[in-house]
């Protein structure tokens, strides 16, 4: 991870002794909306999904966490209660490093005070083209947008692409604001166009330029 690339052997070691490590059953709480936020949180294995829950129980998962990033970052810093619920999709490895372990690292070292300010600031980014991807795009281009997410530039990427859903269909859906049901036939129509091959949760993209530039309603 970046947040920690460039750490000396002292920084990882401080880390360390303030972190936990525990497994977890798939379907079972990370952490429930209402609670203090205990840490710094990184899936290490499986995926852990942010959702929140309408007054009548209906959910819509606001992120997806899979080995290698972190969760909950700015919740941390608020010191207040959770705003949302963590759960393991998947058995999952999660780390956590508290809280206090965090801040006393930020007090110490500027370089770590600047990574974690970068990790905050990415987060929030992404969160600001959520919500114009939600605002001024379609859902057929939302899950083209999703397909190509790994790719820098996908309009002039001539190459083959094969995209894995890491979780079911109906939570990619909920990522990305849509119902199941149009997550589908928006990759059905897709297939039908010969743009994308699915199998099961593998989907490979020919041409993934051609896949940016296809006109879907």
């Amino acid at each position: 991870m970046p947040l920690f690339a460039h750490a000396d052997i002292g920084e990882l070691k401080r880390l360390a002794e303030g972190s936990t490590l525990r497994g977890y059953d798939r379907g079972q709480d990370v952490f429930r909306a209402g609670e203090r936020c205990e840490g710094l949180h990184l899936a290490v294995m499986g995926h852990v999904k942010l959702y929140v829950l309408s007054a009548l129980g209906q959910e819509k998962v606001i992120d997806i966490a899979g080995p290698g990033q972190t969760f909950a970052e700015s919740l941390m810093f608020t010191d207040g209660p959770c705003n949302a619920h963590a759960q393991a999709l998947t058995g999952a490895l999660v780390l956590t490093i508290r809280r206090e372990t965090v801040v006393a690292e930020i007090e110490r070292c500027p370089r770590f005070s600047l990574r974690m300010l970068g990790l905050v600031s990415r987060r929030v980014h992404g969160l600001e083209r959520d919500v114009m991807d939600y605002c001024l795009c379609s859902g057929a281009e939302r899950v083209v947008a999703y397909l190509l997410r790994d790719l820098p530039d996908a309009a002039s990427c001539r190459g083959e692409l094969t995209v894995s859903l890491p979780v079911s269909k109906a939570t990619v859906a909920s990522r990305l604001s849509l119902t199941r049901e149009y997550f589908s036939r928006v990759l059905h129509e897709l297939e039908s166009q010969g743009l994308i091959e699915m199998k099961r949760r593998e989907i490979r993209i020919p041409d993934a330029s051609r896949l940016a530039a296809c006109q879907l309603h």
